[in-house]
């Protein structure tokens, strides 16, 4: 198999930023990590960010002057959005579509919308993905750090023939290239995100911990050792596969947690499970889930806020939240 190419500092030219005027939409997680990171770069940036609410307090005070969307993008030779995915087409429709400007650089941190066609820009367009692979705020540290986060990009359109050295260089301005970008696609990056978040980071990785602590409580053990047991220690065995893969944390457990592994995992994710993953991919590669998502939000979100109460309210969230309490190296312990 071929190894993919990353691209440093040496592939991009920041100066391709000079004298343009970035908008970034949205100053929540990534959005506040962009724009200080890129005026820290040398580039103009203007903010759009809705007054009233936190985000908003935390723009100004970091030395912004937020204003409306649509005042933004009549500024801005340079749009990036960063504002919910649920909320991109009406916000595409109403405030970015009739004010941008032609040739301007229209770009994501996921691809969600342009997959989807839930934004159909015009051909005079650049179309360009910029996706750190971090969360903002450790995008906005490591910067600081003179370090960078992963990213990947994607051109969909290239107007300008030009639109690949423009992502370079907006990932150089973000810390990015410090460390390595890889080229993607809209489709690609769309797809591989979402079945990572649902079929393992989250919905699969929340079903197997709350799974392992039921089955535990209902065979009579305590509910804090099973919490211990089936949530605490997630965190321990997920940091030693992030910092060496399965091969660091085969080495650093014990051989009887090894041999469990081998024996066991296979009886837990089985072929019907494997099988389920499929149809989940589908789904996404079929837009059946990103359909059901904008009808969700249409309706009010009705099945995602009976989910969240509910979740909220198993018994391992209860037992977690008084342990952490008294676990002071655990930060925001009181969420």
């Amino acid at each position: 198999m071929t190894e993919a190419r990353m691209y440093y500092d040496n592939d991009a030219d920041l100066s391709l930023l000079k004298g343009k005027t970035i908008a970034i939409l949205g100053y929540g997680s990534q959005g506040h990590a962009h724009a200080l990171n890129l005026r820290d770069s040398g580039v103009n940036v203007i903010v759009a960010q809705r007054e009233g609410g936190a985000n908003y307090k935390k723009a100004v005070e970091d030395g912004w002057k937020p204003v409306s969307i649509a005042e933004a993008v009549k500024q801005a030779d340079w749009i990036h959005i960063l504002l919910p995915d649920e909320v991109q087409g009406k916000a595409w429709q109403e405030d970015i579509k009739p004010h941008i400007k032609k040739g301007a650089v229209l770009s994501f941190s996921h691809g969600f919308n342009i997959r989807y066609k839930q934004i159909v820009p015009s051909e005079e367009l650049d179309v360009i993905m910029i996706a750190p692979k971090g969360p903002g705020h450790l995008v906005r540290r490591q910067y600081e750090e003179g370090k960078g986060v992963p990213c990947l990009i994607a051109v969909e359109q290239s107007a300008s023939g030009k639109a690949k050295e423009l992502a370079l260089a907006y990932a150089m301005g973000i810390g990015a290239t410090r460390c390595g970008v890889l080229e993607t696609t809209f489709k690609e990056e769309t797809e591989t995100d979402l079945f990572g978040e649902q079929a393992v980071l989250c919905g699969g990785i929340v079903e197997l911990i709350n799974s392992g602590f039921e089955t535990l409580v209902a065979a009579g053990y305590q509910p804090e050792i099973a919490y211990f047991e089936c949530c605490h220690e997630v965190k321990l065995i997920v940091d030693l596969i992030f910092e060496g893969g399965f091969s660091k944390m085969n080495y650093s457990i014990s051989d009887t947690a090894e041999y469990g592994e081998y024996v066991t995992g296979k009886r837990v994710i089985t072929d019907a499970t494997r099988a389920e993953m499929k149809k989940v991919l589908g789904d996404i590669q079929s837009g059946k889930f990103a359909n059901d998502w904008l009808k969700e939000n249409k309706d009010g979100r009705p099945l995602f806020n009976k989910e969240r109460k509910e979740v909220s309210e198993r018994l391992i969230e209860k037992v977690g939240a008084r342990l952490r309490s008294r676990m002071s190296w655990v930060k925001n312990n009181s969420f």
